[in-house]
């Protein structure tokens, strides 16, 4: 027979184990909002995420994300556990080292395209040599400028590259600081409306998915919250295609632009997808590989990899 000695320790043991296992679940799930992921500011005003972890008893922390680069940051940092990105640059960010994956399609938007003022005389990508152009580093706005400049024979040092975030990049433009923007809607569809700004050039393709992005951690230790997460996700998704007038008063209150600017960005934006897999891997490797070409990536970097490590599609059912 055991020993009582024995007994005891291996109770205590379990015991332990037990409360590990209890405290491993969180108190709070950090996630971003951002105004060039639409259904992320239903998601946050009707509460749905709320709802469903307030059983958990579980709290949610709203984190807002400027661009890309930021949510990347801070999934990085470990201050949020969900964000919102384009597929490219969640790709870089991978590459770099970043330890997240991508689990959920939130918008196939045409949100990025070449800006200039009305009256500059830039017509096409050519035009920018020698040129001012304002970006944000890590966006797909920066992504899509490289591999514009990478069809019409040129390279970033060809062009001025003027670092900023994307709203001081809409104003460095309508100031004339800069001859060129690498714009980011809904801050492009304002620079369109309000102050006359060319779209130059276009590349619908070139733009890549919006996608949810989970640190690797907490998906490991955490797959049914990340499926309950997904699934709030998909109600806010649901809610904005049957209340499109809900999902633009969404968008004026947060960006604080006229319902016209509203109006332009949502033309650009179909919310119809959720699952994430094969065509969205095939989009951001076509760009990944883009990117190689032009040096943005290193040569001995296997991108296909890089992408298939990237993309977590076990999460899709809670998506459907």
């Amino acid at each position: 027979m055991m020993s009582l000695s024995r007994r005891l320790l291996l109770a205590a043991t379990l015991a332990t184990g037990f409360v590990t296992a209890a405290s491993a679940q969180p108190k709070e799930v950090r996630i971003d909002y951002a105004t060039y992921n639409p259904v992320s500011l239903v998601l946050k005003d009707k509460g749905f995420l709320e709802k469903e972890l307030a059983k958990d008893g579980i709290t949610v922390r709203w984190v807002q994300s400027l661009g890309s680069n930021k949510a990347l940051e801070f999934l990085n940092a470990g201050s949020i556990d969900f964000g919102s990105t384009a597929g490219a640059a969640a790709l870089i960010g991978k590459i770099n080292g970043n330890p997240i994956k991508s689990i959920y399609v939130y918008s196939r938007p045409e949100w990025t395209a070449l800006v200039t003022a009305k009256d500059s005389g830039i017509t096409k990508v050519e035009d920018l040599k020698g040129k001012r152009v304002a970006v944000t580093r890590g966006t797909d706005p920066h992504i899509f400028l490289v591999r514009a400049l990478q069809e019409a024979k040129l390279t970033e040092k060809d062009v001025k590259l003027v670092l900023l975030q994307h709203p001081d990049g809409r104003t460095a433009l309508e100031r004339g600081d800069v001859d060129a923007w690498a714009g980011l809607d809904p801050l492009m569809a304002a620079a369109e409306v309000e102050s006359g700004a060319k779209l130059f050039y276009r590349n619908a393709p070139a733009n890549t998915w919006g996608v949810l992005n989970v640190s690797e951690a907490f998906a490991k230790d955490n797959p049914a919250l990340v499926q309950k997460v997904l699934k709030a996700y998909e109600e806010a998704r649901a809610y904005s295609l049957a209340n499109p007038a809900e999902l633009k008063k969404a968008l004026v209150t947060y960006t604080k632009l006229p319902e016209p600017v509203i109006d332009r960005q949502l033309e650009r934006t179909e919310l119809t997808h959720s699952t994430i897999g094969k065509a969205q891997a095939d989009t951001i490797l076509a760009a990944g590989l883009a990117l190689q070409q032009a040096g943005v990536i290193t040569p001995e970097t296997n991108v296909k990899t890089a992408v298939d490590d990237l993309i977590d599609s076990r999460f899709a059912t809670a998506s459907r």
